[in-house]
């Protein structure tokens, strides 16, 4: 496939890992490039891939999205979700094809959309990546199914207007009751972002479950 515009970061010698980004509705690349440099410095063994979502943003200003929200109900979003996944997971894939990095060493790195799309990824083809961070976002539908080789991880502000902290601990509930491998950090008096804390939590967590 053609893949959207991206930011590279280049892995500190030999590339061990890869970890693609995936911005929120209405953001772009250069939105969480931060993010990636930070994870690369965390993880010197990883190529970060900070990538563009598919449509440039409909809600009246610039950015880009993987999907839009126009005029969408609560009820139409795992269809709006359906119909960009498999260009979502065919980009996943393709992006392990170029670095030449298998599933087990790929962690998908979402924000709010982005963590939308690297859920329902997990959910429609598990083992597509080994590893999700997954910061202020939700399932579009919850899962009947537990991943079996991939490790979650939920990431929330308490104080979240934009994507409620209550679906995080949804989703963490229906996964653990399903047998799934999840974790779930909050921090209270945090809203809609990626805080200092919550990115170090980030960090901890992936350091104990990333393949050597």
């Amino acid at each position: 496939m053609t893949l959207p515009a991206m930011i590279e970061i280049p892995a500190q010698g030999e590339a061990h890992y890869l970890f693609i980004l995936a911005h929120g509705v209405g953001a772009n690349k250069e939105n969480l490039e931060p993010l990636g440099q930070a994870l690369n410095a965390a993880f010197p063994g990883a190529v970060c891939a900070v990538m563009d979502g598919f449509e440039p943003f409909d809600g009246g200003f610039g950015g880009r999205q993987w999907f839009s929200l126009a005029n969408m109900s609560a009820d139409e979003r795992p269809a709006r979700v359906a119909k960009v996944l498999p260009a979502f997971i065919e980009m996943v894939e393709t992006l392990q094809q170029r670095y030449g990095i298998d599933s087990a060493h790929t962690v998908l790195v979402g924000f709010s959309q982005g963590t939308i799309m690297s859920l329902e990824a997990i959910k429609a083809k598990d083992g597509l990546v080994g590893q999700v961070l997954g910061f202020s976002g939700r399932y579009a539908s919850l899962p009947d199914q537990a991943p079996q080789k991939t490790v979650i991880h939920l990431l929330h502000g308490e104080a979240d207007q934009v994507i409620p902290v209550d679906f995080a601990h949804e989703a963490c509930e229906t996964l653990e009751n399903l047998g799934a491998t999840v974790t779930l950090d909050t921090q209270r008096g945090v809203g809609h972002e990626i805080s200092q804390l919550l990115l170090e939590t980030a960090v901890q967590r992936l350091g104990e479950t990333l393949e050597a």
